[in-house]
This record gives structure tokens, C-alpha cells and sequence, in this order.
């Protein structure tokens, strides 16, 4: 009884640690008092000056623009080499090792692999400028990194549907197209949504690849709150950062009920 009371705490004081700080942060977005700790009164100002800010609502765009494309790309690759991965008769050492890659880009800390890609463009840059810093090599980086996370959620369902379906599927003349768009794919969609979310959560919230890839024009959330706390915080960015952790959390929400559905 005494064990589970201190672990109820201790998981208790973890939540608050976590969430208390940004709890603060939404509290203070809609205090009249531009400046110090001291409560001024409620107001929806500061959440109505963003949407007259053409730099805040640039980077909206960018942001969303950005985890949109770089989801759609991811979520396709993710499935294809989850498929792959898990259907292909591939040698144990073979399918191994390509298990190993695949939870590089999880493990990897954001900062090596910007480091990376900073370095890979740098190269492509002499072929082409395509790859001058800017919204191209933003997408890319985000690809890199979300189709690890999309595959492994989607390897984890279909691990989970029984393997007699390819048998059942070929005992009845089914071609490998009819199988996957008429039984796989629908049975793999819980999965692939919530690989999905997770990718675009993963990508609206990145900073430090985005950071190192980011061009002029293409300036997103993360960045210009990062940019606006070196000049002092004010609660625009209190606004903007709550709008932004609401999404998140609802997306994450979202994820997580659809993959236990998918259990």
C-alpha cells in the first residue's frame, strides 16, 4: 500500500513538473499586463494581435505548409518500408540489420543528425541550388527523421494481425494488389493515422533541424519564438506557444486513443 501511495506521487510530481510550467505560460496569455508577473485582468488581446502579425502569421503558414508536405511524404515511406520490412522473406541477419537502421533517426540527438544533413547539403548544393537553405532541405530533414517513427507504429500493427490472412488472401485468387488495397491497408489504418499525427506533432514542434535548414522566407513557429525569447518575452509568444502546445497535445491525444484502438 505504501509503495503504490509513493509511486502515485511520485507520478503526480512528474505531471506537474511537466505541465505546470506551460500551465503558467497559457495563464499569463491572457493577462492584460504586458510586462512583469502581476496579474492585470483577463483579456483575449494578445491572441488577437497575432492574427494581425503578417511575421507570426508567415510562420504559421510555413509551420503548418512544412508538417503537412513532410507528413504526407513520411506516412507514404513509412508504410512502404514497414511493408517491406515485414512481408519481404528477408534473412534474419539481413532483417536484423535493417531493424538497427531503422531506430537510428529515433535514438539519434537531433543536433548529429542537423549536423548531417548540413553537411549532405552542402554537398548537393554543387549540383544543384535547389538545396539552398530554404523550404526543400526543411522538408527533407523532417522526412528523415518522421518515417522511422511512422514505420515502427505501423510495424507494430501489422505484427499484431495474424499472418494467415496472406494465406487466406491466396487461397481465394486474390492478387497482391486486390489483398492490399481490399484487406491490408484497411485493417493497417488505425496504424497509419497514428503514425501519421505523430509525425506532423513531431515536425509542428521541431526546432533544431528546422533551425540549422531554414532559410530566409521560410521561418516557422518554433524559430520565431526562439528568435522573439532572446529579445524578451512577451505575451504574444505566451499566446502563440499555448496555441501551439493545445495542437500538439490534441494531436498526441489523438494518436494514442487510435493506436489503442488499433490493439
Amino acid at each position: 500500500m505504501r509503495t503504490s501511495w509513493v509511486a502515485s506521487s511520485v507520478a503526480l510530481g512528474a505531471l506537474a513538473f511537466l505541465y505546470l510550467p506551460m500551465l503558467a505560460v497559457a495563464l499569463f496569455s491572457f493577462n492584460k499586463t504586458r510586462h512583469g508577473l502581476s496579474w492585470g485582468g483577463f483579456t483575449l488581446g494578445w491572441y488577437a494581435r497575432l492574427a494581425q502579425d503578417p511575421a507570426i502569421l508567415e510562420a504559421a503558414r510555413n509551420t503548418f505548409l512544412l508538417a503537412g508536405v513532410s507528413t504526407l511524404l513520411a506516412t507514404l515511406l513509412g508504410t512502404l518500408f514497414a511493408l517491406g520490412l515485414e512481408r519481404h522473406p528477408f534473412a534474419p541477419r539481413v532483417r536484423a540489420f535493417l531493424e538497427d537502421i531503422l531506430h537510428l533517426p529515433v535514438v539519434t540527438p537531433d543536433l548529429i543528425l542537423a549536423a548531417a544533413l548540413v553537411v549532405a547539403f552542402g554537398f548537393l548544393r554543387a549540383v544543384s541550388s535547389l538545396f539552398e537553405p530554404g523550404f526543400l532541405p526543411m522538408v527533407i530533414g523532417h522526412v528523415t527523421f518522421q518515417v522511422a517513427f511512422v514505420a515502427l507504429v505501423v510495424m507494430s500493427r501489422l505484427r499484431s494481425l495474424p499472418k494467415e490472412l496472406d494465406e487466406a488472401a491466396r487461397d481465394l485468387y486474390a492478387t497482391y494488389p486486390d489483398y492490399l488495397r481490399r484487406v491490408l491497408l484497411p485493417l493497417l489504418t488505425p496504424g497509419i493515422v497514428a503514425g501519421a499525427m505523430l509525425a506532423f506533432t513531431l515536425s509542428l514542434d521541431d526546432f533544431v533541424i528546422s533551425f540549422f535548414t531554414a532559410g530566409p522566407t521560410s521561418q516557422t513557429l518554433p524559430l520565431i519564438i526562439y528568435a522573439s525569447t532572446r529579445r524578451g518575452i512577451t505575451p504574444e509568444i505566451h499566446a502563440v506557444s499555448t496555441l501551439v502546445f493545445s495542437l500538439t497535445l490534441v494531436l498526441v491525444l489523438l494518436g494514442e486513443r487510435l493506436t489503442r484502438r488499433s490493439a
